[in-house]
């Protein structure tokens, strides 16, 4: 069982990746192995709404990382999505990725576990997790549970490992996800693998 999360900090080893690998560490000493990918400091274009990628399988545009990330995110049992705090949101260019690898790779993401983790120096956390969680909610995926808000405070990493309730939050975080996998593979192969699927109904308010 292999979780992959993605750290959209602009920054390679900067707070979000401290958060992630306090994530890492903890589902090691469970017996879950991990990567943390990093989506770089580059161009992510935003999705255009094209729908090019409901027939191809994956996003029309070649010139960023967002496909390179799906590929290793469809082979995932379960997911952290870490992002820095910047102005009150999740960093620009993850919202773009994750926009574009939900509708690309969305549907290998079903049905599996995942947590939405934010790093910042003081404010606008709560307002960045629940931009994440929406992808997750919207989604057919299942919420990691923690025991607080899932947030790290910090300037720089070393401040960040300052953060003892943050880290024990990201070990919560970690270990709450190695039990739901545990539970996941167990029902492999039996009717309790997946839930009745209901069908998908859209109502339009304009007619």
């Amino acid at each position: 069982m292999k979780v992959v999360m993605l750290n959209g900090s602009p920054n390679k080893h900067g707070c979000t990746y401290t958060a992630l690998k306090a994530i890492s560490e903890e589902l090691s000493v469970q017996g879950i192995e991990s990567e943390i990918v990093w989506l770089g400091n580059g161009l992510v274009r935003g999705c255009i709404g094209c729908g090019g990628c409901k027939t191809a399988d994956k996003c029309v545009f070649f010139d960023d990382p967002v496909n390179a990330v799906g590929e290793k995110l469809k082979n995932a049992d379960g997911y952290v999505f870490g992002t820095p705090v910047h102005y009150a949101s999740p960093n620009g260019a993850m919202i773009a990725a994750m926009d574009r690898l939900f509708a690309a790779f969305g549907k290998y993401f079903q049905f599996k576990p995942a947590a939405a983790i934010v790093s910042a120096r003081r404010a606008g956390t709560t307002a960045s997790v629940d931009v994440l969680n929406k992808y997750i909610q919207i989604n057919n995926m299942i919420t990691v549970p923690s025991t607080y808000w899932n947030m790290v405070h910090g300037s720089k990493p070393e401040e960040v490992l300052q953060d003892e309730e943050g880290l024990c939050i990201m070990r919560a975080i970690a270990s709450n996800m190695a039990w739901l996998l545990k539970l996941l593979n167990k029902a492999k192969n039996t009717p309790l693998e997946k839930p009745v699927i209901i069908p998908k109904v859209k109502t339009n308010f304009i007619r």
